[in-house]
């Protein structure tokens, strides 16, 4: 695949943390006047695609796959449209580095989203309209504004001469929102060849400013992702007339257990990059603390946290929740089988605790299975790649505090994992008090500042090309 040399190599400069991270990093601007336009036009017509992915392969990205794959080509790279399914269109391209020894860096993100209700929001949802300064529409934030950042940044380095050290490989992925299955799976699956050498990989969800109070904004950068474990829960029974005595009644059996699952307080379990953000929380709190002590009172420290407890409470331990239910045909007949649908959620080294609670919990009288799983993960906070994210983003607000946290959720990095990928979360976006991002993903009259997008690709630029 050819990919963009127009350049010399971004080499040896600014350290970071005691790491040489190249000169031309900060001698070379890349970013320009264009690049900052770009990248708000960019997400404002990718908004307008509507790529809504309404789960069992009903959704079509190829209209978004091609739109980016054309901008690529025009900074000069040959980028790849790949399918599973027809209309469910992947681009990958890369960019070939000055160093050919040198390891391999994946950026990606994926070019659909979740459906939205034009009823519930503000303005039309996949207009892409920016007004005030806000660009509005579903992807603004989940991820067409991160898409839109990376091609501005690319194309921006064709336009200053701009080579970086190492090959960078840019995915554009379907069905994230789903199972990944015409996604960064097929990628994975068929075509690992595309990201050889690759050994670390940026994408969603980190980054981004959280205001936690007068003057504090933290900007937590994803270290990790609990594991997704989506359960579907059989219970069999006797089928039966509806006025008589069954004690053997599937949809009793089956509530029961959805009953028990619900309930169920999980234990507290630590992962390293959990430890590390409560640890960085409690500093800049005036406490001093450490969560690997016996008799670690992690509900007392937490208390003191304030709104930043939130960046740790959804994973300090496993979770279930019931989400779906189905069983009857008839009121007056019971049935003899009766479903559910859990969704699951482990943290790194918690699957084997998962499994065996779940057994007790469901009980002799109702199975379960994986209807999806996938790993959990964790990425170094300690070494030069966190320690360059965290630069960057400093660099351009000094005033911010970096922190690693563990997503609740998961993204696109699981399947990439499988390539032995490490990956981090990290969407870089300045963000002004009272802009709740968190409640914008997948909710309604998502947006994003334009001011926000610019900073991104600034730093963006930047954290590329020093690492």
């Amino acid at each position: 695949m050819r990919a963009i040399d127009t350049g010399a190599p971004a080499e040896a400069g600014a350290a970071v943390d005691g790491v040489d991270a190249g000169t031309t990093v900060d001698a070379v601007d890349a970013v320009d006047a264009v690049a900052l336009e770009e990248a708000v036009a960019f997400t404002s017509d990718l908004i307008r695609i509507d790529t809504s992915n309404r789960g069992g392969g009903d959704c079509r990205e190829r209209p978004a796959a091609e739109y980016v794959a054309e901008r690529l080509a025009a900074a000069g790279l040959e980028p790849l449209l790949l399918e599973r399914t027809p209309g469910r269109t992947n681009v990958v391209a890369r960019i070939e580095g000055a160093d050919p020894c040198a390891d391999a860096l994946l950026v990606h993100g994926h070019l659909d989203v979740v459906p939205a209700d034009a009823d519930d929001w503000s303005v039309d949802p996949f207009s892409g309209e920016v007004q005030d300064g806000v660009v509005w529409g579903r992807g603004a934030v989940d991820m067409k504004n991160m898409d839109a950042m990376v091609l501005a940044v690319v194309r921006a380095w064709a336009r200053a001469g701009v080579r970086p050290r190492r090959d960078i490989v840019i995915a554009y992925t379907a069905d994230e929102e789903d199972s990944a299955v015409d996604g960064s799976g097929f990628l994975a699956d068929h075509h690992p060849a595309l990201f050889e050498g690759c050994t670390e990989g940026l994408s969603e969800s980190g980054a981004f400013t959280v205001h936690t109070g007068p003057g504090r904004a933290l900007y937590p950068i994803a270290a990790g992702e609990r594991g997704t474990a989506w359960l579907k829960l059989t219970a069999r029974g006797t089928t039966g007339h509806g006025s008589k005595p069954n004690r053997a009644n599937a949809v009793t059996r089956l509530a029961a257990a959805v009953a028990r699952i619900g309930e169920y307080q999980w234990p507290v379990r630590l992962t390293d990059t959990v430890t590390a953000c409560i640890t960085e929380l409690a500093a800049l709190q005036g406490l001093s603390v450490d969560p690997r002590r016996p008799g670690f009172d992690l509900d007392s420290v937490l208390g003191k946290l304030g709104p930043a407890a939130a960046l740790v409470e959804a994973t300090v331990r496993n979770s279930a929740n019931p989400t779906m239910l189905s069983a009857g045909y008839k009121l007056n007949v019971i049935p003899g089988q009766a479903t559910a649908f859990v969704d699951g959620r482990m943290l790194p080294g918690g699957e084997a605790e998962f499994t065996a609670t779940l057994d007790e919990l469901t009980g002799p009288d109702v199975s379960w299975e994986f209807h999806h799983r996938e790993v959990a993960l964790e990425a170094p906070v300690d070494g030069r790649t966190y320690a360059v994210l965290r630069e960057c983003v400093e660099r351009f607000d000094p005033d911010g505090h970096v922190v690693p946290f563990c997503m609740a959720g998961g993204t696109d990095a699981k399947q990439f994992s499988r390539l032995g990928i490490t990956g981090y979360g990290y969407s870089p976006l300045k963000l002004p008090p009272g802009f709740d991002y968190w409640s914008l993903f997948h909710g309604v009259d998502e947006r994003v500042p334009v001011a926000a997008l610019h900073f991104g690709v600034r730093v963006l630029d930047r954290a590329l090309r020093t690492l």
